[in-house]
């Protein structure tokens, strides 16, 4: 049985989860809304992989005959300036979502609970994946700048991206 402390923090993990969700969803949208396709889909991606990270957390407080509290989720902004803007965007989210993750293994340490402890390392590794692939792209968009051809190739690029369910039942 889960610590009330780690019960709630993990509760608004869930929240953070699925404003990261909204986020690439609103992103997606924007992408679509600029004719970048395959940026599009990089994002539609992303926001199907944050949910089931939420997912996952809300299984792992079932699995532990934790109460789940469904917090109201924040409007994420629909506009931005450019790709670049956008991609530097989601690599600061990503690390805010690195630190939330961060606190959750002090806490899991601090008070000992060691199954969240374990539970929390697959989200360790998820967010170093998750920050390098964020680098990987504003490099990318950097080398590019202002040239249309580059930015094509590049969308047609991330149109390749498929989506890999992450089976969460039980995880």
């Amino acid at each position: 049985m889960l610590e009330k402390k780690m019960e709630e923090a993990l509760n608004k993990q869930i929240n953070e989860e699925m404003f990261s969700a909204y986020l690439y969803l609103s992103m997606s949208a924007y992408f679509d809304s600029i004719g970048l396709k395959g940026f599009a889909n990089w994002m539609m991606i992303q926001y199907k992989e944050e949910t089931d990270h939420a997912m996952k957390i809300y299984n792992y407080l079932i699995s532990q005959g934790a109460d789940i509290y469904l917090y109201s989720i924040k409007e994420p902004a629909h506009q931005w300036e450019s790709p670049l803007k956008a991609f530097e965007e989601t690599l600061k989210h990503e690390q805010h979502i690195t630190q939330c993750i961060n606190d959750l293994v002090d806490l899991a340490e601090d008070i000992k609970d060691r199954a969240t402890y374990n539970f929390l390392q697959w989200f360790i590794d998820e967010q170093v994946e998750e920050e390098e692939n964020d680098r990987e792209i504003i490099e990318k968009l950097k080398l590019v700048e202002n040239n249309k051809s580059g930015l094509f190739m590049l969308d047609k690029d991330l149109s390749l991206r498929k989506y890999s369910p992450l089976i969460t039942e039980g995880n």
